[in-house]
């Protein structure tokens, strides 16, 4: 059976809207685009990394899935466009249709939680999901997350979107953490079961 990771920067009062681009996701009126890039840096990456080795697919919801589609096809020679390119991407979009554009995409319909549940028991090694702020509620609710991966921004923005509304209750195991010369915490959980 694959573990489900979730990968998110948030911000200390637990945003995740649009990290990296002014643009990246206004809904709601967010004026805070952007937030993360200036201290994305190398220990990042690598912890990324280390927490999706081995065999591993990736989760995406429609917008983030357009979004990283719009990006990461363009960056030749880059490896982790490489690798979101080349593993398979499950899609959750209840208004996208098939064949989608990017290669190794295969689009999930109906209830999302159910479709990822499947998945997760026909699979071995990782999901990864990046972003896709409404699929990963859905996947907490449905007690489906087994890792949260957050990389912490020492920033408060007081509003937009966060990873964690309304949902069950949940204790999770600290079990990685470092901190990288800008202040950003990368902590690794685990949801004992």
């Amino acid at each position: 059976m694959a573990k489900i990771l979730v990968a998110n920067h948030v911000t200390l009062d637990g945003v995740m809207q649009s990290p990296a681009r002014p643009d990246e996701d206004t809904r709601d009126g967010f004026a805070h685009g952007g937030w993360a890039a200036a201290r994305n840096d190398e220990l990042m990456a690598a912890k990324i990394g280390e927490r999706m080795a081995g065999d591993r697919a990736f989760l995406f919801g429609r917008r983030t899935y357009e979004d990283f589609y719009a990006v990461w096809p363009n960056r030749p020679g880059n490896p982790f466009s490489e690798a979101l390119t080349n593993t398979p991407k499950y899609v959750a979009s209840r208004s996208l249709a098939e064949p989608l554009p990017w290669e190794n995409s295969i689009l999930l319909t109906g209830d999302a939680a159910e479709q990822v549940a499947k998945i997760k028991q026909q699979r071995d090694g990782t999901l990864t999901v990046f972003g896709s702020g409404e699929l990963t509620g859905a996947l907490i609710a449905a007690d489906l997350v087994d890792e949260f991966l957050l990389i912490v921004h020492p920033l408060v923005l007081g509003n937009g979107r966060r990873l964690f509304g309304a949902g069950p209750y949940a204790e999770l195991e600290l079990i990685d953490a470092v901190a990288t010369d800008a202040g950003v915490v990368i902590a690794a959980y685990r949801r004992p079961r």
